[in-house]
């Protein structure tokens, strides 16, 4: 192992580089890292064990200032959900990437691609191996991983496998449930990922990593109905691929939004299997040997029973453009367009009962309120391509800034008293769902908002369409978390 180093993560509020940075904190490593939105990180438990800078990759002069005093840079940030254009947007931020770390003296960048064959690929899998030409070519050594299938609790493969076993026991498949996988495990990547920076110096190239377990995406399947309990699922292959179909039915019946369910889709009209084994050259395998499939999968549901998934697919935001501002200080709302639900009520519970109800809200636990109309909602906001109600939430009862819940995304919190949602669901404007409860007597004060600004008349004609539902379904959300923490009252 090599002595402790200067160590930059880009991608750290996402999947991998949120799981990353404490291992590497773990070797001695001091960590940097450079986020759009610092608040993202407040709650995570290595917030105060690394130096933060908030900054965008493809800003010149944030990732110059990022890259100072730095020796290696994990580059895990891909462009795919910001929908058209990523190709273009993700070599351009190659380029800044491999100038800024050259002109800083950065001894090494590390990059994640994917497993590919020779020939033509698919705009995302074109797109990740330009990416890898362009960093290989710099001045600064590269080395660029290629990776297939990643399981693990809270990815998106992960998550595209088990919904699509666990909605459809019978299933007609496009041609690519044929194709040959090689999956890995999360914790194999991170291994990977952290020895990189006992790679010799001089090493600039791919290495392509995985289980060794070659499988077809009908096997993969079958592989988590047995983990997770199910009878084995009847896969008919259909003799045309047909992506761009699969890819929107994908976007339908799982969490994954269509601007991500399409290019992964795309990605799986090839094999997708090592061609080389050469890493075994530099870095040796995991503790206990390499992960197989059926292992991995047992893995991930086992953290997904436990509550214990520290990062999601979801965890970071789409792109800059898709998130939201700040919700503005009250009652100054800057000559904003606004719409408001408010909603509150007195009760003899305790504020702590309350709040346990309020942190605990959408997943699993639902919205309190007439479930088949948020359902119907969700449905129709996946089909125009929004978030939907089927992302959940990775931990049943504990919310952290910058979390997702169904198709809200947790803004701010202040536990014990205040949980503000912003909306990640398709329309025409930025909306949030405040939840506040404060100590009032010997019992407590609810507080509920539902704040929206609408995007021109487009904007404004949603709010009065949907305002006869706010009319059901906002009061019965406050009177039925009420009842919920006057239960847990009851029980504790």
């Amino acid at each position: 192992m090599t002595q402790s180093q200067r160590v930059l993560v880009t991608g750290a509020t996402g999947y991998i580089g949120g799981r990353l940075v404490p291992l590497l904190l773990q070797d001695g490593h001091k960590v940097r890292v450079l986020v759009r939105s610092p608040e993202k990180l407040h709650d995570v438990p290595w917030h105060d064990d690394v130096e933060i800078i908030q900054g965008d990759l493809a800003d010149k002069d944030s990732v110059a200032e990022a890259m100072q005093g730095i020796d290696t840079v994990y580059f895990l940030v891909h462009s795919m959900a910001s929908g058209k254009g990523f190709a273009s947007q993700e070599e351009r931020i190659a380029h800044i990437v491999a100038d800024a770390a050259a002109e800083a003296g950065v001894q090494r960048i590390v990059y994640l691609g994917g497993l590919h064959p020779e020939g033509e690929l698919s705009p995302h899998m074109r797109s990740r191996t330009e990416v890898g030409r362009i960093l290989l070519e710099g001045k600064v050594p590269a080395v660029v991983y290629q990776a297939g299938v990643v399981i693990g609790s809270g990815s998106a493969s992960f998550e595209m496998i088990r919904h699509l076993t666990e909605t459809l026991p019978v299933m007609p498949a496009p041609s690519w449930v044929r194709r040959k996988i090689e999956p890995i495990a999360i914790r194999d990547v991170l291994h990977y990922l952290v020895r990189a920076v006992d790679l010799p110096a001089d090493v600039n190239r791919t290495f392509d990593i995985g289980s060794r377990e070659v499988l077809t995406y009908a096997e993969i399947m079958n592989g988590y109905a047995e983990e997770a309990g199910l009878p084995r699922r009847r896969i008919y292959a259909l003799p045309l691929p047909a992506p761009r179909l699969a890819g929107m039915w994908v976007a339908l019946v799982t969490p994954i939004p269509r601007s991500m369910s399409l290019p992964l889709v795309e990605s799986l009209q090839h094999d997708a299997v090592s061609k080389e084994h050469d890493i075994d050259q530099f870095v040796a395998e995991p503790d206990g040997g390499r992960t197989g499939y059926q292992e991995a999968v047992k893995r991930a549901l086992g953290k997904e029973k436990r509550g214990a998934v520290e990062t999601t697919w979801a965890s970071a935001s789409p792109s800059a453009d898709d998130a939201s501002s700040p919700l503005p200080t009250d009652p100054n709302w800057a000559g904003q367009t606004v719409y408001v639900d408010s909603r509150q009520r007195r009760s003899s519970v305790a504020p702590e009962h309350v709040w346990k109800v309020i942190e605990g809200i959408g997943g699993k636990n639902g919205w309190y309120s007439l479930p088949m109309a948020w359902a119907i909602r969700g449905v129709l906001d996946k089909t125009v391509g929004g978030a939907g109600l089927t992302r959940g939430r990775r931990n049943p009862t504990t919310l952290f800034t910058g979390d997702v819940v169904d198709w809200w995304r947790v803004e701010l919190l202040e536990r014990g008293s205040l949980l503000r949602l912003r909306a990640e669901m398709r329309v025409p404007g930025k909306a949030w769902l405040e939840l506040r409860v404060d100590p009032d007597g010997g019992g407590s004060l609810y507080r509920q908002r539902a704040i929206y600004f609408p995007k021109g008349l487009a904007g404004k004609l949603y709010w009065w369409l949907i305002a006869p539902f706010h009319g059901l379904i906002f009061p019965s959300m406050a009177k039925n978390i009420i009842k919920n923490a006057s239960k847990l009252a009851q029980e504790s």
